[in-house]
């Protein structure tokens, strides 16, 4: 994992009591799960940013870079 992942995955926190302790983008209460999906749906992420302006290009990527992470871990705990 390179510094600018470490710097991106930084920018998504769980708190408990925020969206229920599921993760989502520092200082908002957009979930990486409303990225994800958008991004799944079709939606650019300059439509993202234009439908929720206090997100950036940086957030969205962060949100990718999690899920990639989050993805690769659920594997490896499967084949334990």
């Amino acid at each position: 994992m390179t510094d600018e992942d470490l710097l991106l995955l930084k920018r998504i926190v769980a708190t408990p009591g925020v969206l229920g302790g599921k993760p989502r983008i520092d200082g908002t209460r957009v979930g990486v799960s409303h990225v994800l999906e958008a991004l799944a749906a079709g939606d650019s992420p300059d439509a993202i940013v234009d439908s929720l302006p206090w997100v950036t290009h940086e957030d969205i990527k962060a949100a990718l870079l999690y899920a990639a992470h989050s993805a690769e871990n659920s594997a490896v705990q499967a084949a334990e």
